[in-house]
């Protein structure tokens, strides 16, 4: 704002002292006196119209007036080069402290512009990491699918067991627990990812806004930058008189450092629960391929045993189906020996019973009770219990040969199912686990 303009208006004319001046009367000043020429003396000339007294009057008055002036103008010119040069001062001290200004604006623009940039920076390093993990839990979602295919396609073989075979055992326990174990990781997997795809958002959200508010400070330092730059022999100025006026949307120096603070602050907010996410993506994704390796341990530690034990009952069922074999054998001479023996008690029967026959024809008194008949029916007696005794020993070795078939025949299916559980656990099973992901791959690795 301009200072008042003082002008110094014109001084008084000087009054004459009445001293230094004739006297004159008013007579003499209407030329109406007695030494007036205005009679008929003078007929025919101008007649004047001053005294010579006024005329000296107003020469004097005239010298004063323009001494006065002279004076007055000297006083004001003197005043106007005093306030022109203050004026030019004052615009030069106000251009270099705009200057100033501009540069101090221009140092702050430049502070919060590479802090934004700084920060932008960071968040889209850190972004890219997030990036790299989210990967990695997409490669472990997908690689889990080969461990829960594995231990699904080795209970629905062993479905396919026979007979007592189809038990409960303690490798279908591991299973069905190496199956629950994959579908819980897959669960959690998927809501890692998730919120892993969240937070990817809002990083970029959060370097969309501090690369919106660094972009302003760029175009704003451009500005700034050009407006210092501006002198009074620059050829772009001209005047714009409605531009000295507040806009109704302008901020404060403090609002407008506060909204990139806060701006940068989110950013930091969002980059640290970055970092903690990845730090918690790197833990479960150890934890859980651990968890599956170990438990692929057990499962495998489960087949070994179990087929151990399976084999170990193969074996013995068929020493024990070499035996049952052996002594079929010797059942079938024992029942060959049997009707033997009894077809052997044939002819001592016969010749006994026909003793007895012919004895009974033994005229009156010869046939007697005779210690002959008493043997001889004695001897039919122990005949007919032997006979009786080796029939019941041959039903017995008949059933025994019976029983034994059937020991032959459920050994010899035992040992076939066995050999079938032992092609199932061995040959398809635990060969199909050998496909099993390594921890790396399971821990998202390629």
């Amino acid at each position: 704002m301009s200072a008042p303009v003082l002008v110094s208006s014109p001084p008084a004319p000087q009054s004459v002292p009445v001293g230094s001046l004739p006297a004159v009367s008013v007579q003499e000043a209407a030329n109406t006196g007695q030494h007036s020429s205005s009679g008929l003396a003078t007929a025919g000339f101008r007649t004047a119209r001053y005294l010579l007294e006024e005329w000296q009057q107003g020469s004097y008055t005239a010298f004063y007036r323009a001494a006065a002036d002279r004076d007055s103008s000297e006083r004001a010119r003197a005043q106007d080069k005093q306030l022109a040069a203050e004026a030019e001062a004052r615009a030069q001290r106000s251009q270099a402290d705009g200057t100033r200004k501009l540069g101090e604006r221009l140092l702050d623009i430049h502070y919060w512009r590479s802090e934004l940039a700084r920060e932008s920076g960071e968040l889209a390093a850190e972004t890219e990491l997030l990036l790299q993990q989210r990967d990695r839990l997409e490669r472990a979602l997908d690689t889990s699918e080969i461990p829960l295919s594995i231990a699904s396609d080795n209970l629905q073989c062993r479905e396919r067991r026979q007979g007592a075979e189809l038990v409960r055992d303690g490798v279908e326990v591991e299973l069905l627990q190496e199956v629950e174990l994959i579908r819980n990781i897959q669960e959690l997997l998927k809501r890692t990812l998730e919120q892993t795809i969240q937070q990817i958002r809002m990083n970029r959200a959060a370097k969309e806004t501090l690369e919106m508010d660094w972009s302003d400070k760029v175009e704003a330092y451009e500005i700034d930058d050009k407006n210092g730059r501006y002198n009074n022999q620059s050829t772009e100025i001209q005047f714009h008189p409605n531009s000295s006026k507040y806009e109704d949307n302008t901020t404060t120096p403090d609002s407008w450092a506060q909204f990139s603070h806060d701006n940068i602050y989110k950013a930091e907010r969002e980059r640290l629960a970055s970092i903690n996410l990845r730090s918690l993506i790197d833990n479960i994704l150890q934890d859980t391929s651990q968890d599956m390796r170990t438990q692929c341990g057990a499962v495998d530690h489960a087949f070994a045993k179990r087929c151990e034990e399976v084999e170990d009952a193969r074996n013995k069922l068929e020493m024990h189906l070499k035996k049952t074999l052996g002594e079929i054998g010797d059942q079938e001479n024992n029942i060959a020996f049997l009707k033997q023996a009894i077809k052997d008690k044939e002819a001592p029967m016969k010749v006994a019973q026909t003793r007895l026959y012919q004895r009974s024809y033994r005229p009156n008194v010869e046939l007697c009770r005779d210690p002959v008949q008493f043997r001889l029916i004695s001897e039919v007696g122990e005949l007919t219990d032997s006979i009786e005794v080796l029939k019941l020993r041959l039903e017995n070795a008949e059933q025994c040969l019976i029983n034994l078939e059937d020991t032959r025949m459920s050994l010899e299916k035992d040992i076939v199912n066995k050999a079938n559980s032992l092609f199932i656990d061995r040959e398809k099973c635990m060969t199909h686990r050998t496909r099993y992901p390594v921890i790396m791959k399971l821990s998202g690795y390629q």
